[in-house]
């Protein structure tokens, strides 16, 4: 009876060879799917000293497509969280529909576009195939799968409940996603506003105020100060206030926000940087309550969803606490991983560091005596949740009464400094013709 070599994964995504005795290359595949197996390939052997017997041929597992050797593919930008997420709730779909891991990856793989997931998945593909488990291959991928990613795929591999961890993880993302999207939506309006704003008033400054100018000039009026002052700012914009004046104002003014933010991200990127931001953000009135509910949202929302899969807390912690965005938050995350190796409390360092409001370190506390601590993370998160949206509701009622004011101001002052020198023209003028 002839002898089969075979290349299988079994149901952890291992890969595993061996052989089998079969009159036929499907009653081979047949056996090997009886030992729990899904065979890649099968390939019958050749026997010991038969010269000239017919070359093995290898038996490609119906329905599985054979990779393309030497192709590459070409991408750009990194991967969206939208698309990472759409990508984890497939996976957890196949998993939950009992398909190998193996198979499952290279269905995904083959559905997405040219892009920058479809070169990460051929990757976690190949390290998959030889042998290594998929947190590790995807830890590989750091720009695409974060550490806390990778951990949590790892908590599930260990518990066997890879299906529901990738699931949770897709909810956890989606969540933080809306969350971000509710913040930006709600800065959105008055960023537009206030950037038209400018490229008026900088019109204004740039074409009109010249004109009145040479109208002032041509009636010899005296002008008070706040014209003065209005022309002065005027030629700053046009580029013609000295002669040394090499780039106009009106160039600085569309730059400013461009440049405001490389010094922002440059300043960030040091260590006393980004901690004095962050403190400076959060003590800003209103801005700085709704980030601060943001923050406790997100790392609660990150801890309780890490240690509800099983993921040790220390390392949770760790993880949270790289993952936090916040100066102020790492800090005190890092007082209560040192507190917990200890022996302490949770809730103890995180009191003392005065981030969070009173009654996030009670439930905490209460869920740490109940030993359901990610249970109360999660609903902490989700009350934060409906905080923020009173928040950014509350941040909109106060920015639109305040943006009319200084808009209205701005408009004022340009009405004021042209309109009074025409006042004294028409005195003028009237002075003359009486006489």
């Amino acid at each position: 009876m002839p002898t089969f070599a075979y290349d299988a994964v079994n149901n952890a995504g291992k890969k595993q060879s061996g052989t089998v005795d079969a009159t036929s290359a499907d009653e081979a595949l047949k056996k090997i799917r009886s030992q729990g197996l899904f065979p890649s390939g099968v390939k019958e052997q050749k026997i010991a000293g038969g010269g000239g017997g017919p070359a093995a041929k290898k038996v490609r597992e119906p329905g599985k497509k054979k990779r393309k050797g030497g192709g590459f593919n070409i991408s750009f930008g990194g991967v969206s969280t939208k698309t990472l997420t759409l990508f984890t709730r497939q996976l957890s779909t196949l998993q939950d529909a009992g398909l190998p891991l193996l198979r499952s990856l290279q269905i995904l793989e083959s559905q997405q576009k040219p892009s920058a997931l479809k070169t990460v998945l051929q990757g976690v593909c190949e390290e998959v195939e030889s042998g290594t488990s998929l947190s590790e291959a995807m830890a590989k991928f750091p720009k695409c799968f974060d550490r806390l990613y990778s951990k949590m795929v790892a908590a599930g591999e260990v518990g066997g409940v890879l299906d529901v961890i990738l699931q949770r993880l897709a909810d956890f993302m989606e969540k933080g996603q809306r969350l971000k999207r509710r913040i930006i939506g709600a800065l959105i309006y008055p960023a537009v506003v206030i950037f038209i704003a400018v490229l008026i008033v900088t019109g204004i400054m740039y074409y009109v105020i010249p004109k009145f100018q040479e109208i002032f000039e041509d009636f010899d009026v005296k002008l008070p100060d706040l014209t003065l002052t209005m022309i002065a700012i005027s030629k700053w914009v046009a580029g013609t206030s000295t002669k040394d004046q090499v780039v106009p104002g009106v160039v600085w003014v569309l730059a400013s926000p461009i440049l405001l933010f490389l010094f922002f991200k440059l300043v960030r990127k040091t260590g006393p940087g980004r901690a004095f931001t962050d403190i400076v953000i959060l003590k800003v009135p209103v801005l700085g309550t709704m980030l601060r509910k943001t923050a406790i949202a997100r790392f609660t929302r990150t801890l309780g969803t890490l240690i509800s899969a099983g993921v040790p807390i220390l390392e949770a912690i760790l993880i949270t606490r790289d993952t936090s965005g916040n100066y102020v938050f790492e800090r005190a995350l890092t007082k209560v991983h040192d507190s917990i190796r200890e022996g302490e409390t949770f809730a103890g360092p995180l009191r003392e560091a005065k981030v969070c409001d009173a009654i996030v370190v009670n439930m905490i506390d209460v869920g740490e005596e109940t030993g359901d601590l990610d249970v109360m993370l999660m609903k902490i998160a989700d009350n934060y949740d409906e905080e923020v949206d009173v928040a950014v509701a509350s941040l909109l009622s106060l920015l639109e009464p305040f943006m009319v004011v200084v808009l209205g101001g701005i408009v004022l002052l340009i009405v004021l400094a042209l309109f009074l020198p025409l006042v004294s023209m028409i005195e003028s003028v009237s002075n003359t013709t009486k006489k």
